[in-house]
């Protein structure tokens, strides 16, 4: 018989089933580890830094709300904070900051820019104003309402989004995104038990409204106050020049009652704040006339005239001459202006005691279709205006100060006039030329207009007060003021004498 056995098989090796894996192989992420605290930590660190991290992107990325606040167009978000509260940016005004709740967010209000025809509109009506703070309130709250909607949805996106670049799953990225709307729904939850509404009434002031807490104080008057700016660097002016008069320590010199005082003003370049600046300046210091050296435009178009309106309210005469930003435009327009005395082509008028002569920038350079003529064009327009002043000598009737807008057209007239005045580089400076003739330049009256923040620091807004003689028509003295550019409040006011 063979060894075969018939009624036993034998046994076959098991092999685990594919369905029923270790679970202590493959544990989830999100189930904590029961061997270790440590673990369970560091998980629990991550994910709310994913939380965090994604919510503040989603927030910054996606979660500002663009909507209309009375006359201004306003931008609203939500921003991590420590404390809360709510920050008015109003640029190039400052900002002010109102501890109206205690919440890990703070909403951010900026305002963008004044619209010209809901202003133009309130100006118009003024019975409007009466329901202005209705209006605000109703456009904020549904401004807000808005913002809550944008910030749920950019704050569960911004999550996600990180949570599923980080883990790489749906769900813990989905948890991420969980989370974060719960975060943001507590914050709102703790913002509006903790909601103080008398906050706006005691604000706190940053920028030029640290200046001015007086005429801003609550949320209506930064709607129908908006041109606090320009006003309050005119009061900032004034206030200066008051403490210089009381506590001055540079050289004693008091004008005499009867000393002619000539405003130096130039480079305005479209700045609506030098009106202002301008107005203070004539009546702190009792200015008998203005003298503008050009470039009191941007771009010379016809759009601009308007911007020229102002002079007519000064009260004073406004002796201009054409920058390289005037248009010949321009220049018919301001001389349709009752006040203002347009000097060109070496033209002289006795004004205030003073006999002026002046002329325009030869070059016009907004019109890219032509050829400027450099530093030659800018000599050629000097002698021209030195021969003018030559023949008003001759005449019996020679010039006290003569304008132009170029220093290099200005030095053309050494040797042919006391004074002559200028502008073009945005810097204030003075020097004695060989022949005899002293050459002031004027700084940018209009903080160099659009191109105030071109620079490391905002542009300073410059302007001088000239002190004549009444009898010789001389220049005794000058106050060289200087304020700081956009967003700044410091102010310097210099005297100097004329060294004889």
């Amino acid at each position: 018989m063979s060894g075969r056995s018939y009624g036993h098989t034998a046994p076959m090796p098991r092999v685990p089933a594919a369905s029923a894996p270790d679970p202590s192989r493959h544990r989830k992420w999100w189930r904590l580890p029961r061997r270790t605290g440590s673990g369970r930590w560091l998980r629990a660190l991550g994910l709310t830094g994913v939380v965090l991290v994604g919510a503040w992107l989603g927030l910054l990325v996606v979660g500002n709300v663009r909507t209309t606040v009375g006359p201004m167009d306003t931008t609203m978000a939500l921003r991590p904070s420590l404390s809360g509260g709510t920050k008015v940016n109003v640029s190039p005004l400052g900002a002010l900051t109102l501890d109206s709740h205690v919440a890990p967010v703070r909403l951010d209000v900026d305002v963008d820019q004044l619209d010209p025809g809901r202003a133009q509109a309130l100006v118009d009506h003024p019975e409007r104003l009466s329901g202005l703070q209705d209006e605000v309130a109703r456009d904020v709250e549904r401004g807000t309402l808005d913002l809550a909607v944008r910030s749920c949805v950019a704050v569960v996106t911004g999550a996600t989004a990180l949570g599923l670049a980080v883990y790489r799953r749906p769900r813990p990225a989905l948890a991420a995104g969980g989370l974060a709307l719960a975060l943001l729904a507590a914050s709102g939850v703790s913002a509006w038990t903790t909601w103080n509404p008398k906050s706006v009434l005691e604000p706190k002031f940053s920028g030029l409204l640290s200046s001015a807490p007086s005429v801003v104080g609550n949320a209506r008057s930064i709607v129908s106050d908006f041109d606090v700016y320009q006003q309050e660097l005119a009061r900032l002016v004034t206030n200066v020049t008051k403490l210089y008069d009381v506590a001055s320590t540079l050289p004693a010199y008091q004008p005499d009652p009867s000393t002619i005082r000539v405003l130096h003003v130039s480079d305005i370049h479209l700045n609506p704040a030098a009106w202002k600046i301008i107005g203070s300046l004539v009546e702190q210091y009792k200015v008998d006339v203005i003298v503008d050296s050009g470039d009191t435009m941007d771009h010379g178009t016809s759009a601009e005239n308007g911007f020229l309106d102002p002079v007519k309210d000064l009260g004073v005469p406004y002796v201009w001459v054409r920058g390289n930003h005037d248009s010949r435009a321009t220049q018919r327009y301001l001389e349709g202006i009752k006040n203002a005395h347009v000097l060109d082509e070496g033209d002289a008028e006795t004004i205030a005691g003073v006999r002026f002569a002046g002329t325009g920038d030869p070059q016009f350079t907004p019109d890219r279709s032509q050829a400027t003529g450099g530093d030659a064009a800018e000599r050629l327009a000097g002698a021209r205006l030195a021969s003018a002043l030559r023949d008003q000598r001759a005449k019996g009737t020679p010039v006290d100060i003569a304008v132009a807008h170029e220093p290099v057209a200005a030095a053309e007239t050494d040797g042919t006039v006391p004074l002559v005045l200028c502008g073009h580089l945005h810097t204030q400076g003075t020097k004695v030329l060989p022949l005899g003739t002293r050459l002031r330049r004027e700084g940018s009256t209009g903080g160099s207009g659009l191109r105030a923040v071109e620079g490391q620091y905002p542009a300073p807004i410059e302007a001088s007060v000239l002190y004549l003689d009444r009898d010789t028509r001389r220049l005794q003295a000058w106050d060289a003021i200087k304020l700081g550019g956009l967003g700044r409040t410091t102010a310097e006011v210099s005297r100097h004498l004329v060294q004889r």
